[in-house]
């Protein structure tokens, strides 16, 4: 299922949270993100009512297999292709900026294939 752009950068910001710390509220999703509070706080809602986030009577967020599924993706997406681009010589904050916008359009053929291409070249 194809969701928007936000929907999978706040995924993947409660995923990296959840890899960083064990736990996650809003809050710390606002402050990741740099957007405010209630604009988290309604994104939440809807990726909740969506089937993408949980969030248990303590306020803490999780990822449901769904969310999680797309999470993975786009971190994935993310990580290889700042890596691909810092291999390029891009400076790492340039790279890691295209990275965030690409990994949204980039098709899954091509991602494959960019992989595929940087861990054949990893050692050159």
């Amino acid at each position: 299922m194809k969701i928007q752009e936000s929907a999978e950068n706040y995924l993947e910001a409660i995923f990296v949270l959840l890899q960083q710390n064990g736990q996650v509220r809003s809050i710390d999703v606002a402050h990741y993100t740099g957007f405010s509070k209630p604009s988290i706080s309604r994104a939440v809602g809807l990726l909740r009512d969506n089937g993408y986030v949980s969030i248990d009577q303590n306020g803490l967020l999780g990822l449901t297999e769904a969310g999680l599924r797309i999470a993975e993706t786009i971190y994935e997406r993310h990580t290889v292709l700042t890596d691909l681009l810092t291999r390029l010589g891009v400076t790492p904050e340039i790279a890691a900026e295209d990275a965030c916008r690409i990994e949204h359009v980039i098709s899954a053929e091509t991602f494959a294939k960019l992989k595929e291409h940087l861990h054949r070249h990893a050692g050159a």
